[in-house]
């Protein structure tokens, strides 16, 4: 058999695939290295007969130019790869693909539907919402999950002194895939009230106002992003989502409110400043089942790798309904950039 290389990939275009390198001076399209579409995202080439392969094959592939490079899952560049191999398959994977000389389609990145302040009655102020939807929302008439995502100066754009998930992006990446059908809903924290209205009760920093918050995204917000936007209302769609003590209010916000939180993205939560977290966790009484995912770097404190295997044991006792995975990063550190990274495949598997 002779050398085959099979390819797939989750974004689908109409641009053919090429497979490129030292063997043909690194030319992106000759026709004689065109894989052929197999099924939707599968691609296949088997090395043409009159070719001499090298000791070693270095290559990477394209989709006719290197404007239309492989990339890899986050829009950077994607090293070559190589192989010894004279016979089998080669099995690979591109996730992302570089578009005409972008690391994202233009057309793909969400649309800003709302940036004003929305009265918190709760707490006798306002707090500054957007609402970034996908970018063909206005094309379409369907209904969408929504992700309420706290902390929302460091999500977006350049975000703030601190650095910025990157969440437009991200999710301009993920309609490559066709799985960007998500409303995000980016909700300032209040700045010098932030510790506060991210705990709940009594904690090692005072008693918070989180229950008051949570009743603001619950009963004041919730209703008027349902009113404003075509939502899936359902607490199987709708998630919450933070990090650090913004991971710690929206893990309050499934143990507290499960009736309308039913997807949980907890990042690096600041388990350690909550004195009851862990009884709370036990005492989750689910009325339909909830998906959590929680993310936390080895970096981040020589703690938080243990916190977070005592929160996954706290909540265990309800696995019929409990779908639940724990991501630990070896080299995560406690910041915008390694939970912008950590973003992408939360999405996909809350999603």
């Amino acid at each position: 058999m002779p050398l085959r290389f099979d390819l797939t990939t989750p974004e689908t275009d109409d641009r053919p695939v090429f497979l490129s390198g030292d063997f043909c001076d690194w030319y992106p399209d000759l026709p004689a290295f065109q894989l052929q579409p197999i099924a939707p995202g599968r691609y296949q080439l088997d090395w043409p007969s009159d070719v001499a392969l090298p000791d070693t094959l270095v290559y990477k592939y394209t989709r006719g130019g290197w404007d239309q490079v492989e990339l890899d899952a986050w829009g950077g560049g994607a090293p070559n790869r190589t192989t010894r191999r004279t016979s089998g398959s080669c099995r690979d994977v591109v996730p992302h693909w570089r578009w005409y000389g972008h690391a994202v389609n233009p057309a793909w990145w969400p649309r800003l539907a709302l940036d004003e302040p929305i009265p918190v009655p709760q707490l006798n102020t306002s707090r500054r919402v957007r609402v970034l939807v996908p970018f063909d929302y206005e094309q379409t008439d369907r209904s969408y999950p929504v992700l309420y995502l706290n902390d929302g100066q460091n999500l977006a754009g350049s975000g703030s002194d601190y650095g910025s998930w990157t969440v437009d992006r991200t999710m301009a990446l993920l309609a490559g895939q066709h799985r960007h059908a998500v409303i995000l809903v980016l909700i300032d924290h209040g700045g010098t009230e932030r510790v506060s209205e991210f705990t709940p009760d009594r904690t090692l920093a005072g008693t918070g106002n989180g229950r008051r918050y949570l009743d603001f995204l619950v009963n004041t917000l919730k209703p008027y992003i349902d009113t404003r936007f075509r939502t899936l209302p359902a607490p199987v769609h709708t998630g919450i989502g933070g990090s650090s003590l913004g991971g710690l209010i929206s893990l309050y916000g499934g143990l507290l409110h499960p009736g309308t939180f039913g997807k949980l993205l907890v990042f690096s939560p600041s388990l350690w400043i909550s004195q009851t977290v862990y009884r709370d966790a036990r005492r989750l009484n689910l009325p339909q089942p909830m998906t959590v995912y929680l993310y936390g770097g080895k970096q981040e404190s020589r703690h938080m790798v243990s916190a977070l295997n005592q929160l996954v044991r706290a909540l265990q006792h309800a696995p019929e309904r409990l779908n639940l995975t724990l991501v630990v990063d070896p080299s995560g550190r406690h910041n915008e950039a390694t939970w912008g990274r950590a973003f992408l495949p939360a999405m996909q598997w809350l999603f």
